[in-house]
């Protein structure tokens, strides 16, 4: 076939819904079309497969043995590409009971869980694999096709909002962290220049609350000794428990930690705020199981603004 040829499958299917219904009215109103528009469609088609496909008796547009020729082969080349596209969905992971979701590891707690379940009831025959990773290596695992949709702070994340589709969940403050040992009175607000003497733990670079951390000090104007640093935020909450170090959090770790931790307010000047939300492709926003996530993700940021949690 030669490449100037201006076959289309749409032209083919409005052929196909012509040679079923026999007439060009009928069939435009099937297919939500004008008459012109079918007309024109069955007009530049035989045009284009060069030879006659139909004759004029009075009114009436019949199809000649070669326009049945045509709609046998037009049915099977529509149901092969339509079997490509599946077997090409299937490569892509679209539309599977699999969906690759990756998190941060804060967001096990609470947020990851109901979103689950809420899909789980949905789709119940979805199946989810789970990746804890920080912020950045969580973005490159999209990005390669590694993931199918990613749980992240966006605050100051790189994000290509033409590629990605971007929904936000809820806003987080960001509290100091001190053991339950130091004598503090977490009432009220804390100024970080006040530690300048103490210890502090951090989680590794590219983690969401790293470069929040990095930022607060600086305005505090001295670089913490940080004693370690760690890749998730469980484990610096432990040596944070353990009275190694002090430590910022997200106020979303504060309901399961702060019987043994005490939770500090930052001062004005400190306070930052994560934007915590749901990032896949934008060419898979049709994915019936990246609706599902999506659909209860928006459930999940409403019931949070109803209940008052909307900024934790």
């Amino acid at each position: 076939m030669k490449n100037n040829l201006d076959i289309t499958f749409r032209k083919l299917g409005i052929f196909m819904a012509f040679m079923q219904r026999g007439n060009i009215a009928r069939t435009a109103e099937a297919l939500g079309l004008s008459s012109v528009s079918v007309h024109r469609a069955l007009h530049t088609l035989e045009e284009n497969v060069r030879c006659p496909l139909f004759i004029h008796q009075g009114r009436s547009l019949v199809p000649l043995p070669a326009a049945y020729t045509l709609c046998e082969y037009s049915q099977e080349a529509m149901d092969v590409m339509s079997r490509g596209m599946e077997e090409t969905r299937k490569t892509a992971g679209i539309g599977q009971g699999r969906v690759r979701l990756g998190t941060l590891y804060s967001l096990t707690l609470e947020t990851v869980p109901q979103l689950i379940m809420g899909m789980k009831i949905r789709r119940p025959d979805i199946e989810l694999d789970l990746t804890m990773d920080s912020n950045q290596m969580l973005l490159g695992k999209l990005d390669e096709g590694f993931l199918d949709a990613i749980l992240i702070s966006i605050s100051d994340s790189d994000i290509d909002y033409g590629r990605f589709e971007v929904l936000p969940l809820f806003e987080d403050d960001i509290f100091l962290a001190a053991p339950g040992t130091i004598p503090l009175d977490n009432k009220k607000v804390a100024d970080l220049r006040d530690f300048r003497t103490h210890k502090f733990v951090s989680l590794a670079e590219g983690f969401a609350t790293y470069h929040g951390f990095k930022e607060a000090f600086h305005i505090a104007g001295f670089e913490p000794e940080i004693v370690m640093r760690v890749n998730d935020i469980f484990s610096m909450l432990s040596l944070v428990q353990a009275g190694v170090g002090l430590t910022l959090i997200p106020g979303r770790m504060k309901r399961v930690y702060e019987n043994s931790v005490k939770l500090l307010k930052l001062d004005q000047q400190y306070q930052m705020r994560q934007t915590l939300a749901i990032v896949f492709e934008r060419n898979r926003e049709h994915d019936p199981n990246l609706l599902a996530l999506a659909t209860e993700g928006r459930m999940y940021s409403l019931n949070r603004l109803n209940s008052g949690f909307g900024v934790a």
